[in-house]
């Protein structure tokens, strides 16, 4: 067994210090919700009788015994989006699979899953994050009744999978499985979408074009083909072992999609897995930041790890995943970090490729604990049918069949990941660097602040920005309006970095998978709205901004910063959209660095 690194042993070390009273009383309150017997035998007759009112007669019988088991299944699922438009299917497979065990499946709940592909630039993007927080309180609400021993989660993009983590951590006593729906096939060429879109912004296509464009890359059911926040997920859920090995990039309605599910629903079935609170630990942790990093997954990752770790009593921190990715190289070139998409990824070697080389060169936990009850090693196979059309796990390839996309250890696209830690006295800031070249990674220039995107883009369509430039998009944290992406930044920044100028975004919003080659600040903590120093910054202000170093710097003396006044935003419309239910949210949302969630689980 290949000896752990030293910084990833010293990083866990410090995270399991750092967390020991507040895990250990997450496990002392898991541990009086364990049972031997069915959670349901609990409940008084009343009770029971209204969970299995509306349940066939045998299911009924099932149910009022004490022996069997009742799976609860809760969904994502909904027709218009296409990552969860296969899992319409799913709930029927589940049900008729234990029923060879003398099981039942209950559909308990669905969750919401909104895209941040649709409301991108849009007003609902505004409750796209605190999305996270609806999942994981629905979850609660679906397993609140008592009545199940294990738990199929249905969920792939965005904010849906952390959130259902949360929800299912706070029910650490069930066994939890990942059931994925797999990616759409691949469409219009990564490269190619990218140009049309440019060519949009500098209004040399018409709208027309650009929507057949972009119908050519979501062009039908699965999850979109590049490496965003969605993709970033379901690499985290193999890399934790909730998942199955090697099944998260599988094209929907395939044959060996299918088995796969009956196969998850079998594992649950007719073993005995373990508890979610038995596997999420911190060594589980560190391999989803491990795989994160190493893979230049999304920025929204920095996000969603320390909020649902914390949910276990594990406290991650912005520094823990900055130095990981230090030494963890990039083995990795997938869209918007290449030109690539998952599909090619897969191909290639995938996860299980992955996997066992970081595994080989010390960077991953291979004693972590995963559904299947076995080690990390499990995690190196993929499924293929064998010649009865069964699921049979191999080893995946030794070498990688395209190295332009997925490389060895020994040699990488990077020697560090793809996620750096930017500190200053303007806060705290995340930058993905994976995309950005060398070149980039350095600038000086004179800050042109705005308050929105749409005033950038303003600025860009009146011929405003052709200097060099910072531009510093502030009042866009999660206390301001919900942190929303800032997607239409890439494409206007990059026109102006690739006609010849210095370019970078320095903001308190997100970029998420939209994070591409120009180098952007984001995350930045605290925000403006929250005494950030960005409130201070002035048009003209000098700023450095040096992600090979981790510098994020306002060149304004001290003495003069200190006496500024924060700019103060007038008229922040946050109605309409369903914007206005979500404003608890923005009051006690917690800082960027802390996860953005509203959750305080150090709370008796």
């Amino acid at each position: 067994m290949t000896k752990l690194n030293d910084k990833i042993q010293e990083v866990t070390d410090r995270i399991k210090k750092r967390s020991l009273s507040s895990r250990h009383k997450y496990l002392e309150k898991i541990k009086k919700y364990k049972n031997n017997k069915p959670n349901r035998t609990a409940l008084a007759c009343g009770n029971l009788a209204h969970g299995f009112a509306a349940c066939p007669k045998m299911e009924k019988e099932l149910l009022a015994s004490d022996k069997a088991k009742n799976f609860a299944i809760i969904s994502a699922y909904n027709d218009m989006l296409s990552a969860h438009a296969p899992y319409a299917d799913y709930p029927k497979i589940i049900k008729d699979e234990v029923k060879k065990y003398g099981i039942v499946a209950q559909f308990a709940g669905g969750v919401p899953a909104m895209c941040d592909g649709i409301t991108q630039g849009q007003d609902g993007m505004e409750i796209s994050l605190f999305s996270r927080e609806a999942v994981a309180m629905s979850t609660a609400i679906a397993l609140s009744h008592n009545m199940f021993d294990g738990v199929f989660c249905l969920g792939i993009c965005d904010k849906i999978v952390p959130g259902l983590l949360i929800g299912t951590i706070c029910f650490g006593n069930l066994p939890t499985i990942f059931i994925p729906a797999g990616p759409m096939p691949s469409g219009l060429p990564n490269k190619e979408k990218a140009k049309i879109r440019q060519l949009y912004a500098e209004g040399k296509i018409s709208r027309k074009e650009l929507l057949e464009a972009e119908s050519k890359s979501y062009h039908s059911q699965g999850t979109c083909t590049f490496y965003g926040t969605a993709n970033s997920n379901q690499m985290i859920l193999e890399f934790m072992g909730l998942q199955l090995p090697s099944s998260s990039f599988i094209n929907p309605k395939t044959k060996l999609r299918e088995k796969l599910t009956r196969y998850a629903v079998k594992h649950m079935a007719s073993k005995k897995p373990l508890a979610i609170a038995d596997i999420i630990d911190e060594k589980s942790i560190v391999n989803a930041i491990v795989g994160i990093v190493a893979t230049g997954g999304s920025t929204n990752q920095t996000l969603h790890v320390p909020a649902f770790a914390a949910a276990a009593g594990i406290k991650v921190t912005w520094q823990d995943i900055a130095d990981i990715s230090d030494i963890v190289p990039q083995l990795t070139k997938i869209y918007p970090n290449g030109e690539a998409d998952i599909n090619h990824f897969h191909a290639a070697g995938g996860t299980a490729f992955l996997i066992r080389e970081l595994m080989e060169a010390g960077f991953i936990h291979s004693n972590a604990k995963n559904i299947l009850g076995t080690d990390m090693l499990e995690y190196t196979n993929e499924p293929f049918l064998d010649n009865s059309a069964e699921i049979e796990f191999k080893p995946a390839t030794k070498k990688s069949l395209d190295k332009n996309i997925l490389r060895p250890v020994q040699s990488p696209f990077s020697a560090s990941g793809g996620i750096k830690l930017l500190e200053g006295n303007l806060g705290k800031a995340i930058i993905k660097i994976s995309a950005v070249k060398k070149e980039h990674r350095y600038i000086k220039a004179p800050a042109v602040v705005f308050n929105s995107q749409n005033e950038l883009e303003d600025a860009f369509k009146k011929g405003e920005l052709n200097s060099d430039f910072i531009a510093v998009i502030r009042f866009q944290g999660p206390k301001a309006n919900g942190m929303p992406e800032l997607h239409k930044l890439t494409p206007i920044l990059g026109i102006l970095q690739d006609r010849g100028q210095k370019v970078a975004l320095i903001t308190d919003g997100r970029m998420s998978g939209a994070s591409g080659k120009i180098p952007a600040a984001i995350h930045l903590s605290p925000e403006a709205l929250d005494g950030g120093n960005i409130a201070k910054v002035k048009n003209g202000d000098i700023i450095k901004l040096d992600a090979e170093n981790g510098t994020l710097s306002l060149l304004v003396a001290d003495n003069e910063l200190k006496i500024r006044k924060a700019y103060k935003l007038k008229n922040n419309n946050i109605h309409g959209m369903g914007r206005e239910l979500f404003a608890p949210f923005r009051k006690m949302v917690s800082s960027s660095d802390t996860g953005a969630t509203i959750f305080n689980f150090d709370e008796e």
